[in-house]
């Protein structure tokens, strides 16, 4: 009896060794996603691509770091290797909806748009309150409509009803496009042994507003208001879209340097329309709301235009005006 004892207690001291050495290994690797993901947003984007790749070389089934890497080759632009990784992420772990929303962005880039819309569909599956993919299905639904109208006026440039269908529907995506990438930070995505869609808990945004009181339901609708404002303004830009983009800065809108607004304005159209393509991307949005008319939106611009991307944080200060939020000045630092 006592050599069994004696034996338990010896299996017992040999399991917590063995539970407290994986514990300080899961601490560690958590430890070395983060130090990558801080060399990402410093701009050095390459060599924390090549420190991911020896790491998933040893940890071949970690979600975090496979996602980690399909977010940072996205915003190097290389579209079909980002693709590629989020695709190997869904197939791996089909019930975290992050990668098939991430994948659905890559495909609506690219005109894909029926193959982000399933994309979205089965984020929304895996996860019915993922409230990004249903805001981005809409806006692709919104794309979708607006290129079958505008099909049927090059069919028949007399049909009145889908001239008018299309002036509401570019309207509606033009105020409220926000195509957004989920996040990169190790924390937004459940770890390698994820099991069940229920370890991925999140809130919607409408069940934050129901919980909270009234003063915080505002700054709430102001912060959705202020995203939704900023991501179409980058859309705009993105998309060389003049008109939409000109028209998210407000009439109090002051350029840096003492500029007229009337320069100001043709130095942006030459800007814009030199490249023959633009991608902005924003990350690491934060919105202060001073009060019901006023905020100020920080965040992480990169910037590709026909070369190398350009990493800078940028300031918008906020006004709202009949309504609407409007950029009243824009502030750049690297």
């Amino acid at each position: 009896m006592n050599k069994f004892i004696s034996l338990l207690n010896a299996t017992i001291a040999m399991l917590a060794v063995i539970l407290s050495l994986s514990i300080c290994t899961s601490y560690a690797q958590a430890d070395e996603l983060k130090d990558i993901s801080q060399m990402a947003d410093q701009g050095q984007t390459a060599a924390a691509i090549d420190k991911l790749n020896a790491y998933i070389n040893n940890n071949q089934k970690n979600a975090q770091a496979l996602f980690m890497k399909g977010v940072m080759l996205a915003e190097q632009g290389r579209r079909d290797e980002a693709i590629k990784v989020f695709t190997d992420v869904t197939e791996k772990f089909p019930n975290l909806p992050e990668p098939y929303n991430n994948l659905a962005v890559l495909y609506a880039d690219q005109g894909q748009l029926d193959k982000a819309r399933k994309s979205l569909e089965t984020a929304i599956k895996t996860h019915p309150s993922y409230a990004t993919a249903h805001e981005n299905l809409g806006d692709i639904y919104a794309r979708m409509a607006s290129e079958a109208y505008d099909k049927a006026l090059q069919l028949d440039t007399s049909n009145t009803r889908a001239q008018g269908k299309l002036s509401l529907i570019k309207d509606l995506f033009g105020t409220g496009n926000k195509t957004t990438v989920a996040a990169k930070e190790p924390d937004k995505v459940a770890a390698a042994d994820t099991k069940k869609s229920d370890n991925v808990s999140k809130k919607t945004s409408s069940e934050v507003a129901n919980s909270a009181p009234a003063s915080s339901k505002q700054a709430i609708g102001a912060e959705e208001e202020l995203s939704a404002a900023v991501n179409s303004w980058a859309q705009a830009w993105s998309t060389k879209d003049l008109d939409r983009y000109f028209a998210s800065y407000g009439a109090s809108f002051k350029p840096a340097k003492g500029q007229s607004r009337k320069a100001w304005e043709e130095q942006r159209k030459e800007r814009i329309n030199k490249p023959s393509k633009i991608r902005v991307s924003l990350s690491k949005i934060k919105i202060s709301v001073a009060d019901s008319n006023n905020a100020r939106v920080r965040f992480k611009q990169s910037y590709r235009a026909d070369g190398k991307p350009i990493h800078t944080t940028k300031t918008l200060i906020m006004k709202k005006e009949g309504g609407n939020w409007y950029i009243q000045q824009e502030n750049a630092s690297n």
